[in-house]
């Protein structure tokens, strides 16, 4: 989440006046993130009770012939029992509305706190609650194809260019070299698929003690490989984020508690290492590219590129931390 865009109050009352949810009280951008403009929107409430949604607006990474899969998701997980927000519908039914070109929705406000330090618990309920996901999708019907796949990541390389990936680190750019062309060649194409979150970060979760109590920012959902999920998850939350050491505990409480809900079959299982090199190497692309091209004005939190980098290493050297 962030704020690229700004919104004026005469507009975000317009744009309010057009949902069944009362009158704008107040409207507080969220720094968070990086992909999208995000608000904190208080108002008074269809019968005068006050009420709180997320409001987002679309900047880039996200076109506008995929909203309507990301906000049915988010209808059908929540209907399903899934700690997923609903979307708030306008007063016509319309899943998002246009402020000029820029799409915006508004979503329904869940309870809880992100998490900077993950416990055991936390992590095993993560893993149990994606798992959950997975299933609970299962039959939804729309399908997208991953926008942050394999050819994503060589065009990110190609649009970082080696001289940019130098200037982050050195070393950043000898792993992407080598690497990238690795993983991408031995990447599985026989694992079980289906709907996937895709970017299941703590920061994309909420918690309330050791239940989870929302998972939000859906917009890299797709049609992948589950195990890739499991993946992108433990690449999220598995490591002591202090010293950026590997948390062996919390990788058994992932996987525990995925497997509590949805058993990894014997392939998926051992693909698992590869799956999570390439994870890595997803997020060392995209948080290096954001970083090189950040405007210097937007009111967002750039990600360090270099402790997904360390991670893809990790995983390379360490291939048997899932048996």
């Amino acid at each position: 989440m962030a704020v690229y865009t700004h919104l004026g109050a005469e507009d975000m009352s317009a744009l309010i006046a057009h949902y069944d949810i009362g009158t704008l009280v107040s409207a507080k951008g969220i720094a968070e993130g990086v992909s999208n403009s995000n608000w904190l929107i208080d108002t008074t409430g269809q019968d005068g009770t006050a009420a709180r949604y997320i409001l987002t607006m679309y900047e880039f990474r996200i076109e506008l012939d995929d909203l309507p899969y990301f906000l049915s998701l988010l209808d059908h997980l929540s209907a399903r029992g899934c700690p997923v927000p609903r979307t708030i519908h306008d007063a016509h039914g319309a899943l998002y509305r246009l402020i000029d070109t820029k799409a915006v929705a508004l979503i329904e406000y869940l309870p809880g706190v992100s998490v900077s330090v993950p416990t055991v618990a936390q992590t095993h309920a993560v893993g149990a609650e994606l798992a959950r996901l997975h299933l609970a999708a299962a039959d939804f019907t729309p399908a997208r194809a991953n926008g942050m796949g394999i050819a994503e990541w060589h065009r990110l390389a190609r649009a970082c260019k080696p001289e940019g990936l130098i200037a982050i680190d050195p070393w950043l750019a000898h792993t992407v070299a080598q690497d990238l062309p690795r993983i991408a060649e031995a990447w599985p194409d026989d694992l079980p698929r289906g709907v996937i979150h895709a970017d299941l970060f703590p920061d994309n979760v909420l918690v309330l003690g050791d239940a989870i109590t929302g998972m939000i920012d859906f917009y890299f959902a797709c049609n992948d490989i589950y195990a890739y999920d499991v993946a992108i998850t433990h690449l999220a939350w598995c490591w002591d984020s202090a010293d950026g050491q590997f948390r062996a505990d919390l990788s058994q409480a992932l996987i525990t508690g995925y497997e509590t809900v949805r058993k990894l079959s014997p392939g998926e299982r051992a693909a698992l290492p590869l799956l999570a090199q390439g994870a890595a190497m997803r997020f060392a692309l995209s948080r290096a590219y954001d970083w090189i091209n950040t405007p210097a004005d937007a009111l967002v939190t750039r990600k360090d590129p270099m402790p997904m980098a360390r991670r893809l290493q990790f995983y390379r050297d360490n291939l048997g931390i899932f048996a």
